[in-house]
């Protein structure tokens, strides 16, 4: 463990020095002048389904923005096409990027709402028909003056406002100081939410489990300055545009001699809009998860190797169905199932759905080793017990199961450790964890090493404090 984690920190801080593109090319100045290029772009976005078709570029394709523009920054790609107000000013000069030129199409952005929502539709297309929208968003991009809202009285006791994001850039959508979100369509939709006396939940998510959101009913809006397009249109309903947005295609800019000191860029990482606090709040979500899937699975754990040793045949063959079933589903596709399938209208949090498969997972592999460790205790051992007049759970808590625990238990904390590094993918169902607490940092700096590097090391820690208390607790027995 300890190699692997030298290397890894090796590897991120090889990509120190990965900051430009340095391919001689011609800068593209049309789509035309892509021809022979590599673009990026994110996955399932309106760029990918389009470029995809043409067999003259190659396509680099990510989950995300920032994954897109640290492409193109380490010469993998050699454009970045995403909405053309994706990148301020600012963040084009820190990060050594231009505008290099802006699609020819243009396409109405709205809001996507649940096929046969239309009361809800009706409401947001009123509203956005006597909203100063236009007001709103020319002071997000041009630096306009704020545009005041109307007192609204808000019940707090009224279900908010469910709203999910797949951007976390400025200025269309981005976490600020204290987890708020801001940009144009927070602004918007807080407004709307306001206006119908509700609080808002915002969530940021990848585009493909903000759809799965949207459709079992867990999200009331998307929002991500989505192009209404005919092909969408199939899938959801759209509100009324409520902007007009052209493709913007981004490359490195080679007149920018800049560079951001590792101190800067430190400072945007944890200090800029507390961004520190989204790695403390991560950490504590990954923790409570780790720990209580941890207990939970234990005790279920407990349950499925009695099931194994029991006398009973069925017993038995049922601990050893659900112990193959579970080692044939990927982690990932059984959260998927059970958040939004299983558990889709019970009214549980994320946070528990996560616990609970998490636990299932832990308490197969938990339960093969107790009782494996308990079979590796020589029969004698037992025998001896009984034959001094101990009852059988007398001699299985004082002669078995003491040196069961030595032997499984370094079995076991390599498990607790497993399930430590598989919540990682819990941001899939929303759930800010350090992984995704990562993703927001890097969405709003697009850098990846110092996020990705923090969150390493914190994962390490957690993973050696574990073994450190596990093998504390060997020591005492």
């Amino acid at each position: 463990m300890k190699y692997s984690f030298i290397a890894t920190t090796l590897i991120l801080l090889g990509c120190i020095g990965c900051s430009k593109n340095d391919k001689g090319m011609v800068e593209p100045r049309s789509e035309a002048d892509l021809a022979g290029l590599t673009v990026a772009t994110t996955k399932g976005s309106y760029y990918h389904n389009k470029l995809s078709k043409r067999t003259d570029i190659q396509m680099y394709v990510t989950n995300s923005d920032a994954d897109c523009l640290q492409a193109v920054r380490q010469g993998s790609a050699d454009v970045f096409v995403g909405d053309e107000v994706m990148l301020t000013k600012e963040d084009q000069k820190r990060l050594g990027m231009k505008k290099a030129f802006i699609g020819e199409e243009a396409f109405d952005a709205a809001f996507a709402l649940k096929k046969g929502n239309d009361t809800l539709r009706n409401s947001l297309n009123k509203f956005l028909a006597v909203t100063p929208v236009q007001e709103i968003i020319d002071h997000w991009i041009n630096d306009g003056p704020a545009v005041e809202e109307p007192e609204y009285t808000i019940d707090p006791d009224a279900q908010p406002l469910r709203c999910v994001s797949a951007v976390n850039v400025a200025p269309i959508c981005f976490v600020g100081e204290g987890g708020k979100w801001r940009g144009m369509d927070p602004d918007i939709l807080s407004r709307f939410a306001h206006s119908l006396g509700r609080p808002i939940e915002m969530k940021f998510m990848d585009l493909g489990s903000a759809i799965i959101e949207l459709d079992t009913g867990k999200a009331d809006i998307f929002s991500a300055c989505l192009f209404a397009t005919e092909e969408r249109k199939k899938a959801v309903d759209f509100s009324s545009p409520y902007y007009n947005c052209h493709p913007g295609y981004f490359i490195v800019d080679k007149d920018n001699k800049s560079r951001t000191g590792i101190g800067e860029r430190l400072k945007n990482t944890l200090i800029t809009d507390k961004r520190w606090k989204l790695i403390t709040d991560g950490l504590l979500e990954t923790v409570k998860i780790t720990l209580l899937a941890i207990l939970l699975g234990t005790i279920l754990g407990a349950g499925v190797c009695a099931c194994r040793r029991s006398r009973r045949g069925w017993l038995r063959s049922a601990a050893g169905i659900y112990s193959g079933l579970l080692a044939g589903i990927p982690n990932l596709v059984m959260l998927l199932i059970m958040f939004y399938v299983v558990f889709a209208g019970a009214g549980i949090s994320a946070s528990a759905v996560a616990i609970f498969t998490f636990a299932l997972y832990f308490a197969s592999s938990s339960g093969s080793i107790f009782d494996t460790s308990i079979s590796s205790v020589p029969a004698g051992q037992t025998e001896a017990g009984l034959s001094l007049g101990f009852t059988p759970l007398r001699t299985f808590l004082g002669i078995v199961f003491p040196q069961a625990i030595k032997k499984g238990l370094p079995l076991y904390a390599s498990e607790c450790v497993s399930l430590l590094k598989s919540t990682s993918i819990v941001g899939y169902i929303a759930i800010h964890d350090l992984t995704r607490a990562s993703d927001l940092i890097r969405s709003r700096t697009f850098d990846a090493l110092l996020p990705l590097l923090i969150v390493t090391l914190l994962y390490f820690a957690l993973a050696w404090l574990i073994r450190f208390v596990l093998n504390l607790f060997l020591k005492k027995i």
